[in-house]
């Protein structure tokens, strides 16, 4: 049996999932529609900075968590620090029924050089 590397696992979901631009997310911000921002970076990430309104779940908790906190009709972008774990998690809430999710490319880094708006 051939093993898969994180980077495999990671390529692989980036199939399954649709990316969205930092760019793309300042306008979901600006628009009518109700989204859910969900950060997946840990604590110390998040207590550095986040998007404006973003609800925090670490991506270590996410399968114990996610349920009880977002139901599965809701529109999620989800975000990290670079756009791995976001992917990962937005692959894993789709296993899961969540039918309108995306991740954002690139990340926290790419939202912070696009000039997107920082709370906390």
């Amino acid at each position: 049996m051939t093993h898969k590397t994180g980077s495999d696992l990671i390529s692989d979901a980036k199939t399954r999932i649709r990316e969205v631009s930092a760019k793309e997310v300042q306008g979901m911000l600006a628009g009518s529609a109700t989204v859910i921002y969900l950060d997946v970076r840990e604590p110390s990430e998040w207590n550095l900075g986040r998007l404006p309104g973003a609800m925090h779940i670490p991506r270590g908790t996410l399968e114990t968590k996610v349920e009880a906190m977002i139901p599965r009709d809701a529109t999620v972008m989800i975000y990290c620090a670079g756009g791995n774990r976001s992917a990962l998690a937005a692959d894993t809430m789709q296993q899961m029924g969540y039918t309108d999710v995306c991740s954002m490319a690139g990340g926290w880094r790419d939202w912070i050089m696009a000039g997107g708006a920082v709370e906390g």
